[in-house]
């Protein structure tokens, strides 16, 4: 029996499950089968009657028309600040305004693709890869895992070969696609003695009399696993190729160069538990793959990588590591995804003068980050960087929230803050669309699953690109949805990075005078809870699942 991962769906029902911290939010849904236009339609129809024949309907609508403002107009005047900081806010809007991305549905995978850098894997494990995907449905992966954080050290590469079949669009990820996978065989090169004779005796451990007798030595290929039967000592690695199981291909023209084609290849992400990573199924991304015959030109690692195998593992230039100083301001290079269908993308500014740190999330509904959701603003102080004694080349530090800002961008968004009783997330039934509402008084939000006062252990590294960019990485948010707010939780690897558009965090606030009267409550009350808001928000969010999803 092949080893495999099956993204075969066994979801049952429609609904919408909502979580959010300070970066994350759920809101996964699962659904029917594709229906036809005609059919589509009538269910569209239908529920819309529905919302119209609904007591409270007329006042909930006119909550949000009433100033005339949109999501997009909202989030416009969010992003504006003084001049001489417009190389952030023009990164920002570059990134909402769809960055020039193309994506593949379905994805064309088949080709060679590689690792960009040095990736860092939770435990933590340093690996570059190099999969090939052949016409035929068939792949060989090479991983090959390093000593040091640079990737200059080889330890030892593993080779998977197997058969991979692109099923759905994904109904809990939007923008990708998911696979099934088998795995035919895998095998191992050990690079050092030391690295040979201790996985020896680590797999000896694991799966006994099933590993190859005697000892390992370096450089000669070993089998782990095959489908001709046998143990699986793949698992004393904690092996797992479930990444397969989600997929995602953009292209993009850099500097707007038709002739400079780069095309990324996004794989499910690693479950940040070691001990998980068998068990989960992918619902965010790793760094990008790039392919080998169209990557990025400055991109020295994508040469090195493509050209290596598992007797001539890829040896990175090394380099040193930047000391970590966290001062102005820094922004996502890209629409970010986390676990669960979270979209967004980030501003952090950095006070080093008296350690204090502002950060915005804008978190969208797409994987393009065109259709704002809501934005939160995050307020707070840090301590005094550690090297970790855990993770090669990173720098500890506690973060502390204590101060915190919601503005919701859409109706859905509005509608659930406004079911919640009590005065748990601003004042109760207050919300509108496009209005920002300090939460700190009522000790953060809990619609948002959002307290405060809140500390988080957090773990960063600082890097240059090829351009000579300084890129800053902070902790990869835990797998189960919890925070790191305890110092065993401390990330062990990392999100993707943000990029410095400016040296300095001497500016003001990001300018929202224009939000800062308080959000008037409506005069009847029926927003503000009761059963007709709850059923409003959740055929709201019914009907944009039907008209997004279903009619397309």
């Amino acid at each position: 029996m092949a080893k495999s991962g099956s993204a075969s769906s066994s979801y049952k029902k429609f609904g919408i499950v909502i979580f959010c911290n300070t970066e994350r939010i759920i809101s996964q849904y699962n659904g029917p089968k594709q229906l036809s236009n005609e059919d589509c339609l009538l269910n569209v129809s239908f529920l819309w009657l529905c919302l119209l024949c609904l007591p409270g309907w007329t006042e909930s609508l006119s909550l949000y028309t009433s100033d005339g403002r949109s999501p997009r107009l909202a989030l416009e005047k969010s992003l504006s600040w003084p001049s001489k900081d417009m190389q952030c806010q023009h990164m920002l809007k570059h990134l909402r305004n769809g960055a020039r991305i193309t994506v593949q549905m379905p994805p064309n995978i088949e080709g060679h693709w590689v690792s960009t850098s040095c990736e860092v894997r939770p435990g933590p494990e340093f690996i570059t890869r190099s999969y090939r995907f052949y016409h035929n449905h068939t792949f060989q992966a090479h991983q090959f895992y390093y000593t040091d954080n640079h990737c200059t050290a080889p330890a030892y590469t593993l080779v998977i070969r197997g058969r991979l079949r692109l099923r759905q669009a994904s109904w809990i990820i939007r923008g990708g696609t998911e696979a099934d996978y088998q795995i035919h065989r895998i095998q191992i090169v050990c690079h050092t003695m030391t690295t040979a004779k201790e996985l020896n005796q680590r797999l000896e451990r694991t799966c006994g009399g099933a590993k190859e007798p005697g000892p390992w030595e370096p450089n000669v290929m070993y089998e782990l696993w095959s489908e001709e039967g046998g143990c699986d000592c793949s698992r004393g690695l904690n092996f797992a190729m479930h990444e397969l199981q989600l997929l995602r291909v953009e292209k993009q023209y850099l500097h707007h160069n038709l002739d400079h084609l780069v095309e990324e290849l996004f794989l499910g992400d690693i479950h940040t538990e070691p001990a998980q990573r068998m068990y989960y199924r992918p619902s965010s991304y790793q760094p990008a793959l790039q392919n080998a015959k169209s990557h990025d030109q400055s991109c020295i690692a994508c040469r090195i990588i493509s050209r290596s195998d598992e007797f001539h593992p890829p040896i990175l230039p090394p380099r040193a590591d930047l000391t970590m100083g966290l001062h102005g301001q820094w922004v996502s290079q890209r629409c970010e995804v986390r676990p669960e269908v979270l979209f967004l993308t980030r501003h952090f500014i950095f006070h080093d003068n008296n350690n204090t740190w502002e950060g915005h999330y804008y978190h969208y509904s797409d994987p393009v980050c065109k259709h704002p959701t809501f934005s939160i603003y995050a307020r707070g102080r840090y301590s005094r960087g550690v090297h970790s004694t855990r993770v090669m080349g990173g720098t500890e530090f506690v973060f502390k929230v204590n101060h915190m800002r919601v503005m919701p961008m859409d109706l859905a968004t509005t509608s659930l803050l406004n079911v919640f009783n009590g005065n748990e997330c601003g004042a109760q039934g207050s919300w509108q669309v496009g209005v920002e509402q300090d939460v700190t008084l009522t000790n953060g939000c809990v619609a948002l699953g959002i307290r405060l006062p809140h500390t988080e252990y957090e773990l960063f590294r600082m890097e240059q690109d090829a351009h000579g960019r300084y890129l800053l990485y902070n902790g990869q948010r835990p797998s189960d949805g919890s925070s790191p707010d305890r110092p065993e939780k401390r990330a062990t690897s990392y999100q993707m990075p943000l990029v410095q558009c400016s040296a300095s965090s001497q500016r003001p606030e990001i300018n929202l005078s224009h939000h800062a009267d308080r959000p008037r409550k409506p005069s009847n009350g029926s927003w503000g809870g009761g059963h007709h808001s709850i059923v409003l928000a959740v055929a709201l969010a019914v009907l944009k699942v039907l008209v997004m999803e279903l009619c397309g």
